[in-house]
């Protein structure tokens, strides 16, 4: 009977050992396959997410393309080259009018009433008047008549078209303001103005803001970026010139942020003024939002695709802003946004050039490097990013499309959730299994030593090696002597046995050997499609005439251990070796689709083994190469004396190309069918036509010094 400890015992460890394989096992598998899905989940995210990108990317570029293509086609309208001219001669002829004091206290009052009070609630701090008032009279009549005594409210100052007062001006206004406030309406610009070079006035606007009339050099918009792009055009006055300026707070607009292009206008060969338009920022933002749809655009709960300019600030609105602003803005409190920014966007309800977006991403990008990455975004949390710049002259802006890691991951992230439940379910069944298996094991004890026994007699099926203190290492005292010897018969056996098998892959290619081991006598198959090569070394004749026997005997061995090693770099196989002949097949045991191919760039490497092999050695030998493709025959010939080898029409040309054509040394010829195979790869020139049966005419070309790859031929 068993001893009771170590029967425990044992069931112990073998209920370990296979709580451990198994539970390795597993764990490396879930590791493979979460490895896997996360790589491959990644791969497709950021795939989809550059799409986007691009795509949008395309739109607003096109978008910008298309406006200064309007913009300069616009400049040059005869319509606006006249009106141009009205507005600047009615604009002259204003600043000579005298302005009366009921109208300046009336132009007081809306700033008072209209104006300030709004640009106070959109902007920190009070403004002062005086900064902001008109103070040429062109400016303060335009003022009084299309903004202060415009019955329309404030954002629909430009339906009036004709203010009564009969001047010069208004009816030029009359006449050019309906027709100009259709390209607003039509187009979709915020604002379009017409501007005179001299003073820098701005002598028509369709909106009426406050900047209408005053001057964009002395006036108190001289630094904002619409003053930027008029300075640029009047310093380039370029007929096709256009400068487009990146997006800045503009005050006349309370301080909304505002882009501008601007183009000069030229009437015959004459410069006599601007043409600006106010970007909409509505327009880019509906391409950028896909129309507020971010999950028609494939981007779920929390993608989003926006821009951001050289500040490395927003120029679209966030997502998070428009579908829950109070949630975004709480998430910002907690990022390095200071709270005048966050109260800021809330008074604006805007992200443009206040959202900051410094992010490795964002980095990247503005230096004119486009990629994916996982980052953490300008909220602080991590997304899957993918980002590129936009080709938009003038504008050093970058695109950006983002989405939530925790979102994107969702589907690993239930993976995991499933892994854990599985495993331990998997673990209390390997726990059971291994007790029944443990006490299954237990009970072959007492027959193992029995059969111990036995193999003293001779039985060495039952040799089992033992090191453990347990019952098993009862029978290693019995058997020991009988192991040593049998051991030592076996690994006699064995050396033989390797011997031949070595013997056999020394001679035969591996599926042949495996085939004359399992008892096939008569070996032949039909091969098609294989590439045959023939080599003869020339000059090896005369100089083993010069040298003792064993030393040329040793050239020729060493120069064909170097073809042997490169056979099998190439994947080619020998077939045999004639004195100093040497021949090859490429795609015989082993089908090949570029066994063609594969046997030139071997042709090629074993003439350089002969060129390296006379640098080396100091000698004069050469090769000459042909190669064929075509069906062959292979076969074992022999009983005694076994030889493998290869016959059949193709062998006879490749043999036929090198025998009958005098080439010079170094050549590697090649038939029609391995020319026609791969002259899109290599350089060829044409040899002769040789007849190599009455019937048959073929083709004969040499492979040229270089490849079409670059390489040496």
């Amino acid at each position: 009977m068993p001893n009771l400890n170590l029967e425990i015992s044992l069931r112990s460890r073998l209920m370990v050992m296979l709580l451990i394989v198994s539970t390795c096992a597993m764990f490396t598998i879930a590791y493979l396959c979460y490895e896997s899905g996360e790589t491959n989940l990644t791969n497709r995210i950021f795939s989809q997410l550059t799409s986007l990108r691009a795509s949008k990317s395309d739109q607003i570029q096109s978008y910008f393309h298309t406006i200064r293509n309007q913009v300069q086609t616009l400049s040059a309208d005869l319509m606006v080259v006249q009106a141009m001219k009205d507005f600047t001669s009615a604009y002259d002829q204003l600043n000579t009018q005298s302005i009366p004091p009921a109208w300046d206290d009336q132009i007081h009052s809306y700033y008072q009433q209209e104006y300030l009070p709004r640009l106070a609630q959109l902007n920190q701090g009070i403004p002062v008047p005086d900064l902001y008032y008109p103070t040429n009279q062109a400016a303060r009549y335009l003022q009084y008549h299309y903004i202060a005594a415009n019955p329309n409210p404030v954002g629909q100052k430009y339906e009036l078209d004709n203010p009564g007062d009969n001047s010069p001006y208004s009816q030029s206004h009359n006449r050019y303001h309906p027709i100009l406030k259709q390209f607003h309406q039509r187009l979709g610009y915020y604002d379009l103005f017409l501007i005179e070079p001299e003073q820098g006035a701005i002598v028509y606007s369709i909106f009426k803001e406050v900047d209408y009339g005053t001057s964009l050099f002395t006036g108190p918009y001289r630094t904002s970026n619409l003053a930027q792009a008029v300075t640029a055009v009047m310093k380039a006055q370029g007929r096709d010139y256009t400068k487009i300026v990146d997006f800045d707070h503009y005050k006349p607009s309370y301080g909304a942020p505002a882009a501008f292009i601007a183009t000069p206008i030229f009437d015959h060969s004459a410069f006599i003024g601007i043409l600006a338009i106010q970007l909409p920022v509505e327009e880019i933002n509906r391409v950028m939002t896909g129309n507020q749809n971010w999950k028609r655009d494939g981007l779920g709960k929390s993608g989003e695709t926006y821009l951001v300019g050289a500040d490395r600030r927003m120029r679209s609105l966030s997502r998070f802003l428009v579908e829950d602003p109070q949630q975004y803005f709480n998430t910002l409190k907690h990022t390095q946004l200071d709270d005048d920014t966050i109260a800021t966007m809330e008074r604006f309800k805007t992200s443009i050039l206040l959202q900051s977006v410094d992010t490795q991403a964002t980095q990247a990008a503005l230096a004119q490097q486009e990629g994916t990455q996982i980052i953490k975004d300008y909220r602080g949390i991590p997304v899957l990013s993918s980002y590129a710049p936009l080709d938009i002259e003038g504008l050093n802006w970058a695109i950006l499309s983002e989405i939530d890691l925790v979102e994107a991951y969702a589907p690993i992230y239930e993976f995991q959730r499933v892994i854990v439940v599985w495993t331990t379910l998997i673990i209390l069944g390997i726990t059971l299994v291994s007790m029944v298996l443990s006490t299954m094991f237990i009970k072959p004890i007492t027959i193992l030593i029995e059969n111990a026994k036995n193999l003293s007699k001779g039985n060495i099926e039952a040799l089992v090696p033992l090191t453990s203190q347990d019952e098993f290492g009862q029978l290693d005292a019995a058997f020991q002597e009988m192991v040593n010897s049998l051991q030592s018969k076996t690994a006699v056996i064995e050396e033989k046995n390797r011997e031949n098998e070595e013997l056999l892959l020394n001679i035969f290619p591996p599926s042949i050997a495996r085939r004359l081991k399992s008892g096939e006598k008569d070996i032949a198959d039909h091969v098609a499609n294989v590439t045959v090569l023939f080599a003869d070394v020339t000059g090896f004749t005369g100089l083993s005439e010069s040298m003792a026997v064993d030393d040329a005997v040793k050239i020729l061995n060493d120069l064909v251990t170097a073809f042997d090693d490169a056979t099998e770099r190439f994947g080619i196989e020998k077939i045999k070796t004639s004195g100093d002949n040497y021949m090859a097949v490429c795609g015989l045991s082993s089908p090949r689709l570029d066994h063609t191919n594969r046997m030139v760039d071997f042709a090629v490497e074993v003439r350089s083994l002969v060129r390296r092999f006379n640098y080396e050695r100091g000698h004069k030998l050469d090769i000459k190469i042909s190669i064929h493709s075509g069906d062959v025959i292979a076969g074992v010939v022999g009983r005694k004396k076994v030889t493998y080898d290869v016959w059949g029409d193709t062998v006879n040309t490749a043999s036929i190309m090198l025998s009958q054509l005098s080439s010079e040394p170094g050549s590697i010829l090649v038939s029609q069918s391995v020319y026609t195979y791969l002259q899109d790869l290599h350089e060829f020139e044409w040899v002769t036509d040789l007849s190599h049966h009455p019937e048959d005419a073929m083709t004969v070309w040499r492979l040229k010094g270089l490849t079409k790859r670059g390489g040496e031929g």
